[in-house]
């Protein structure tokens, strides 16, 4: 899946971008079009391993390039539909997508969904489950929770927390910048230092809640780190 190429046809500008944006940030290769006639052109040329495909289209709309993609294969497709366009949604299916998101979305949510969509398709396995002490992080699954003497404390997660406890399980007690993790893990828009330190603060709350209130702790002058610095 790293290094994957995806297709984004879209022609609300804004849109195509902050996807590339996120996408990139990912590890995966990007390239779009506004139109649906110059998407078909870069679907020949490129290739790509995934495309993201809106319905409603200048030149050839997304059911006209679905069908005639799946007329030649199985690349796999995620569609964009309109809020409240259920019969979208099921025509898109029948034509053989792959899943669909509804506009408007939120951009965490279409790289979660194309991650998915690459791993069975490219019969990848599932990412594997992260533990930092009593701390077990599934990424696959999108669940947290503590593994403890007298059983399984489930966390209760908001999506940017969920990505922040992510991102640093995978490089136990390290100490994080702020900067590094609104990097990678706030929405734009949401991008502040104050405002991370409002999710961590809200973190170290429900896993003190659940039985863990030593895991996740500051660093002055730096960040946070996640795990004991001695263990």
């Amino acid at each position: 899946m790293q290094n994957a190429l995806v297709l984004i046809v879209e022609d609300e500008m804004e849109i195509a971008e902050i996807l590339q944006a996120y996408l990139s940030k990912e590890g995966f290769r990007t390239i779009s079009a506004g139109d649906g006639s110059i998407g078909l052109a870069h679907f020949q040329r490129v290739k790509p391993d995934l495309v993201i495909l809106d319905v409603k289209l200048p030149g050839a709309d997304g059911f006209e390039i679905l069908n005639w993609i799946r007329q030649r294969g199985d690349t796999p497709v995620i569609m964009i539909t309109a809020l409240g366009e259920d019969l979208d949604k099921l025509h898109a299916l029948r034509l053989g997508a792959d899943d669909y998101v509804v506009k408007p979305f939120n951009p965490l949510e279409v790289v979660a969904r194309a991650k998915a969509v690459l791993r069975r398709t490219m019969g990848q396995t599932q990412e594997p489950v992260l533990r930092v002490g009593t701390l077990v992080v599934d990424p696959s699954a999108y669940q947290a929770y503590l593994s403890l003497p007298d059983g399984t404390v489930m966390l209760q997660l908001t999506r940017t927390e969920f990505r922040l406890l992510e991102h640093m399980a995978r490089s136990p007690r390290r100490a994080f910048e702020r900067s590094e993790l609104v990097d990678a893990c706030l929405p734009e828009g949401d991008a502040l230092d104050r405002t991370v330190d409002s999710h961590m603060s809200n973190l170290r709350r429900k896993l003190a809640a659940a039985g863990a209130p030593e895991l996740l702790t500051g660093v002055r002058g730096i960040g946070y780190r996640l795990g004991l610095g001695n263990g």
